[in-house]
């Protein structure tokens, strides 16, 4: 049984006295509160409060203004403690005022009791973390990789550099919690493999780890593939079929790519991540999901708020835990292992025999610019197994690869620079046109070798391909 205690701020009895209940049967010891002024004076009499749980309007007027003074208030006296907030469907934007002004979560009338205890156990459980955090900020190294690697697992993810390390940390501490987890860095950086890592290390990690690459999906197919159709919803229906929510049920769903959707996709995201429910295409009947979501994106999301391409509220509801990872220049000390890593791996998935890895070609690896990150560093490697004979792979090896591949992200110092067209002589569309049509003629139109040489996804480069009327040897 738990000793945690949670305050319960609403004006309305019968929502006090029902939360009471709810909380009371599952362990936790609860306080009550009808007022701002009274949930104030229980914040400060009670030391041990572990959690607020507040409704934002407390009189006719509907503003929530007294729900945001009350919150900055307590986030004052208090500034440790988690505040999760309860606002009507209509009244999300105020609770993202809510999340800005520093509110742990929020949950929407009316609740499901599973969502709400769900949300405050991993209030309760993010707190912690960051008290423990916070109680190991005074070392200024990172921990060992071989401490992370005892308590945690972790070994898809190569490297000790001081940066990762601290990222690994932070995914060791919220993984075991339900908290949404947006992962954010360019293309090439790892993102896939630091979601799997997460629910690895969770308590979902029986359950499902379901990947949905968002930016592959058509607007008009969205519905059924993330929730599910009947038999008959629409024409080409001729059977039922499992959204992909459904399948990661009891798991995790990890939404690659979430900066691709539209806006009329975005509010179906934000109704099954608030509330963890959805109705099947076809279908009337509400349905229940219990999933953890972690969400990628390479683009700046606050800049597509802030340019209108991306909804606030739904932003607010992936992010109560951002991991930003490094680009592969950011963490020069981890090039040489990974490039040992991928040439093992390479040489077992190939056949090949092992190959060592020269000190000129290390220093060479290490001056590239690597604009494809992780993902370019691995291409590299295996097409030096495929094509060299050497046992030793040195500097020379790799220039002549990168030569005859023409690796555009492998240019270094000005000569980076002279291969990009004098200013206003083409625009950023002209460019990537030329870029698309230069990469595709020399792959001879292979649309997966040339998406990953410009580090793209095949969806994403199609959607070029579409946007610029450019046709490839599919077509022909």
């Amino acid at each position: 049984m738990t000793s945690k205690t949670v305050l319960i701020v609403d004006d309305d009895p019968t929502v006090v006295a029902s939360l009471a209940l709810l909380f009371e049967r599952r362990g936790y010891r609860t306080e009550r509160a009808g007022t701002p002024d009274g949930a104030l004076e229980r914040v400060r009499a009670l030391p041990d409060l572990t959690l607020v749980l507040q409704d934002m309007n407390f009189s006719r007027e509907t503003t929530g203004r007294e729900g945001l003074e009350l919150l900055e208030e307590i986030r004052r006296l208090r500034p440790e403690l988690p505040v999760i907030l309860i606002t009507a469907w209509g009244s999300i934007s105020l609770a993202v005022e809510g999340m800005k002004a520093g509110a742990a979560d929020f949950v929407t009338k009316p609740w499901s009791n599973d969502h709400l205890l769900g949300a405050v156990e991993t209030a309760l459980s993010l707190a912690a973390s960051r008290t423990a955090q916070e109680e190991d900020a005074g070392a200024v190294a990172p921990p060992a990789r071989a401490e992370l690697d005892r308590r945690f697992d972790f070994g898809g993810l190569v490297g000790e550099d001081p940066k990762l390390l601290r990222i690994l940390e932070l995914v060791g501490r919220v993984a075991p919690t339900d908290a949404s987890v947006l992962i954010v860095g360019e293309s090439g950086t790892g993102k896939e493999l630091v979601a799997e890592a997460i629910h690895e290390n969770s308590r979902r990690r029986q359950g499902p780890f379901v990947k949905v690459n968002l930016g592959g999906i058509s607007s008009t197919l969205f519905e059924s593939e993330m929730f599910g159709h009947v038999r008959g919803a629409f024409t080409d229906a001729r059977s039922d079929r499992r959204g992909r929510f459904e399948q990661a049920d009891g798991g995790t769903i990890f939404l690659d790519e979430i900066g691709e959707t539209d806006p009329a996709a975005q509010v179906k995201l934000l109704r099954v991540l608030q509330d963890r429910t959805y109705e099947v295409l076809g279908s009337s009947v509400t349905r229940k999901v219990d999933v953890r979501v972690v969400a990628a994106t390479n683009r700046d999301l606050p800049s597509a708020v802030a340019a209108g391409e991306f909804r606030e509220d739904l932003l607010y509801r992936l992010n109560l835990i951002t991991i930003h990872l490094p680009a592969l220049r950011e963490r020069p000390e981890d090039i040489p292992r990974l490039a040992r890593h991928f040439l093992d791996q390479a040489a077992r998935t190939y056949g090949r025999p092992a190959m060592e890895l020269g000190q000129r070609a290390v220093r060479w690896l290490r001056a590239q610019r690597w604009s494809g990150n992780v993902r370019q560093l691995r291409q590299t490697m295996e097409r030096a197994v495929l094509v060299s004979d050497a046992a030793r792979l040195e500097a020379r090896e790799l220039e002549a690869l990168a030569e005859l591949t023409e690796l555009g992200g492998l240019a270094t110092g000005d000569a980076g620079e002279r291969a990009l067209p004098s200013p206003g002589s083409m625009t950023l569309d002209e460019m990537e046109r030329a870029m698309i049509e230069r990469c595709l003629a020399h792959f001879h139109g292979n649309i997966t070798r040339a998406a990953d040489a410009l580090g793209l996804s095949r969806p994403a480069l199609y959607r070029r391909l579409e946007k610029h009327g450019i046709g490839t040897e599919q077509d022909r």
